[in-house]
């Protein structure tokens, strides 16, 4: 079976991208969420790529 990426929204914390990559990935969101929080502090890309994924990554179906 072919694994998807999804955005996760019932554990995420604002949009699901963080938990559907831990998910796709199998490893924890929060290591995710810190690579992106470092991102967007240094070098201010990890908002952009973040509303990408956003906008990219489809919601998980119920």
């Amino acid at each position: 079976m072919k694994k998807r990426l999804y955005r996760d929204q019932k554990q995420g914390v604002l949009f699901g991208v963080c938990s559907g990559l831990g998910d796709y990935f199998n490893i924890d969101p929060v290591f995710i969420r810190i690579v992106w929080v470092l991102t967007l502090v240094s070098y201010g890309f990890g908002l952009i790529a973040y509303l990408f994924c956003c906008l990219l990554i489809p919601r998980k179906s119920k």
